[in-house]
């Protein structure tokens, strides 16, 4: 069975609970759960299998991130694939769960860092390109008056 397969049934059984999956020497967390780890950790999404995505970790940083999300009330099972995706160990903190608030902070905070890094993309992408000057300005002005302060030359 694929591990997109088996991440699927995992989360049917387990929806609120960051799944920590073992493969070898690193720890993965795939769909939301990734989205969750990326914001806390700031770990890169990759993209994996049809609209989804995945974000890893070694393992050495195990015990810093479920110290993390057990500060932050998250539930979280281990998983190790070596032993046929037996859960290791589960976090439940019933009630307490803040699973879902920090998917929805998440998903909102990276949608909106790849917006802003597509608009940075476009800019250096286009950085010959003679009307450049003129968005840059405008970009700045809007900075300026949201803000009060931007750097410009």
């Amino acid at each position: 069975m694929s591990i997109e397969n088996m991440v699927n049934i995992i989360k049917k059984i387990h929806p609120n609970y960051v799944a920590i999956i073992k493969i070898g020497a690193f720890y993965n967390s795939y769909g939301k759960d990734a989205y969750i780890l990326s914001y806390l950790f700031g770990y890169k999404k990759k993209n994996f299998g049809k609209n989804n995505w995945m974000c890893g970790f070694p393992k050495n940083s195990l015990g810093y991130v479920q110290n993390t999300l057990e500060s932050k009330k998250i539930n979280y099972i281990l998983i190790d694939r070596a032993h046929q995706y037996e859960v290791d160990e589960k976090v439940d903190f019933r009630n307490a769960n803040r699973y879902e608030e920090f998917f929805k902070s998440a998903h909102k905070n990276i949608i909106l860092q790849e917006r802003a890094l597509n608009i940075y993309n476009y800019l250096i992408e286009n950085i010959e390109n003679v009307n450049l000057k003129g968005k840059i300005i405008k970009i700045e002005e809007i900075l300026q008056d949201e803000e009060g302060k931007v750097c410009s030359n």
